[in-house]
């Protein structure tokens, strides 16, 4: 790598170059790759340097740190709010699951299911006569949903085939695969059981009973946190799944969660200029937010302009191509700095409108805000590269980072091989890979050595042939990934980290790039980065001034 520094020859020529009029001078007797290189050097200057090279301030660095410090102080914020809905979310599952589902046990058992006729008329009769004594049982504040003056009834479906004839003993069967729906309405003042409104449950034919009805609710735990309380519909699903026809019904409760504004607040007390504060707080960040935005935009700008110089200069001087690598050092860590400032301001917009009662996309807002965030810190590891001792980590992701892709890819082959393998032979005998994710989801967690007996413990010895074909399974993967694949891998990325920390300990450039920059001498206060007089835009407006003044003066 050190013989490759001599690439870079230098020509002078007549014509002009294409950066000529970029924002740098560089005197007339000055070969345009030496002034390409002392822009180059200058662009990739850290704070502190360009302050020496021209006294700038590090208003960038500056406003990136105060950025860092409100963006995650407004995640923790809207964090802490989010923590509180999804908590009043669970705990009303749980009390609907306790409300509406007879015998309910937390934990008591792995499957809820009913497996005679009389049960499921039972459980049916039990959540319809829950519900019209809502009231008188509940300790929560809830109320049924009204359409107009009049209450929305629940609703009793039941799905089943339009003709069914079975015959187990003959081992015959006739069956019209058409599904039919049949569907009784429950209003909150009358509920009579099932055989009272001669509703009849077809089990011979039956797919499916759903039970549907709509509670409202309002959380009032925010007011502790000077926030104004949301209201929520819960439309509570039951389901009675029989599509199986095992002689095991399956039931199962679930709940669609609708937030809105509530319309008439009193709350006495609350803080009303708190959440206006903390709208005005968001704003800032916005603002913030679109300067950063702006900033690294114009750097962005001049860096690919930087680049397109550098590249010409290398295919037309040199006779050399720039490696991607190379040109992704001119804005990689800009455009990271963007996309967490978009994510950010349109997060923060959200968020505004979840305080304003507006919306209530809550994993919306979520998944903008904590992207933004994730992507501002990991920027900071740019401004971390600056000191060699930390750049280390940077330097070492980005040398193994092609070797690391190409080795996934094989390894991704025979890991997928194992997969499908494994979800068709064990499947039928281990509940950890009955479906395609759960086999991925198990196996990622073998490499890492989580849960290894279990998997092997678990695995039903009903068939002798498929007992051994599983330990012969587990063991080949466990031995391939953990002691081959694995320590392979490990061995990647400690090559790569040796390599560049031999690098840094002979001050060797990683890059073609920085011996490009090397060859550049000139130090930050040497004075040779600052802008001529004349090529100041305010300077230009006053010497414009001047003449004209003076024309018009020589004219009278």
């Amino acid at each position: 790598m050190e013989e490759s520094s001599d690439l870079y020859i230098e020509y002078e020529t007549d014509s002009p170059a294409p950066w000529a009029e970029h924002k740098h001078q560089c005197p007339e007797d000055l070969d345009h790759g030496e002034c390409l290189r002392r822009k180059i050097k200058y662009y990739f200057m850290n704070p502190c340097e360009k302050y020496h090279a021209r006294g700038r301030k590090p208003w960038k660095l500056v406003l990136q740190i105060i950025k860092i410090a409100i963006i995650t102080i407004q995640l923790v914020s809207f964090g802490l709010s989010n923590q509180m809905v999804v908590t009043f979310k669970e705990e009303n599952l749980m009390t609907f699951k306790h409300l509406f589902l007879k015998d309910y046990v937390v934990g008591g058992m792995d499957t809820y299911a009913v497996y005679r006729q009389p049960d499921v008329y039972d459980h049916i009769n039990y959540i319809i006569e829950q519900y019209g004594h809502l009231h008188n049982i509940t300790v929560g504040n809830y109320e049924y949903e009204k359409n107009g003056t009049f209450y929305t009834p629940l609703s009793v479906c039941q799905q089943f085939y339009r003709n069914c004839t079975i015959y187990p003993k003959n081992e015959t069967f006739e069956i019209d695969a058409q599904v039919e729906t049949e569907c009784l309405e429950v209003y909150p003042m009358f509920y009579p059981s099932l055989r009272e409104a001669n509703f009849e449950l077809h089990f011979k034919r039956m797919l499916s009973v759903k039970i549907t009805f709509v509670l409202k609710a309002i959380n009032l735990q925010t007011v502790r946190h000077r926030e104004l309380p949301d209201c929520y519909d819960f439309t509570v699903i039951i389901t009675f799944n029989n599509q199986a026809h095992s002689g095991m019904i399956k039931v199962d409760l679930e709940n669609d969660v609708d937030i809105s504004e509530c319309r008439d607040l009193n709350v006495i007390g609350a803080s009303g200029p708190h959440i206006y504060l903390t709208v005005l707080f968001d704003c800032l960040i916005i603002i913030t937010c679109m300067t950063s935005c702006t900033l690294c935009t114009r750097s962005v700008i001049n860096g690919i302009k930087l680049q397109i110089e550098y590249t010409h200069y290398c295919k037309n001087d040199c006779s050399k191509k720039v490696p991607w690598s190379d040109k992704l050092e001119f804005n990689g860590w800009y455009i990271l700095i963007i996309a967490s400032d978009t994510m950010t301001i349109i997060g923060s917009i959200l968020k505004i409108q979840i305080q304003s009662k507006v919306l209530t996309s809550y994993d919306v807002c979520s998944i903008f805000l904590g992207i933004g965030t994730m992507f501002v810190w990991i920027g900071v590891i740019r401004y971390m590269g600056y000191f060699r001792k930390y750049n280390i980590l940077i330097l070492t992701l980005r040398a193994a980072f092609p070797n690391v892709i190409r080795f996934i890819c094989c390894a991704g082959i025979i890991y997928l091989s194992y997969c499908f393998c494994g979800w068709i032979v064990l499947g039928p005998y281990h509940e950890k890979f009955r479906t395609l994710n759960t086999v991925s989801e198990c196996l990622f967690s073998l490499i890492n050595g989580d849960d290894m007996f279990s998997t092997f413990n678990n695995i039903q010895q009903k068939s002798s042939l498929v007992w051994i074909f599983s330990k012969v399974y587990l063991y080949t993967f466990v031995s391939l990934f953990i002691y081959m694949i694995l320590s392979l891998f490990i061995t990647i990325i400690t090559d790569t980290y040796d390599t560049i920390k031999q690098q840094q300990q002979s001050a060797t450039p990683t890059s073609e790039l920085q011996k490009f920059i090397l060859l550049c001498q000139d130090l930050p206060n040497s004075g040779v980065y600052r802008l001529n007089e004349s090529s100041s835009f305010l300077n230009c407006c006053i010497k414009w001034c001047r003449k004209h003044d003076e024309t018009l003066m020589s004219e009278a």
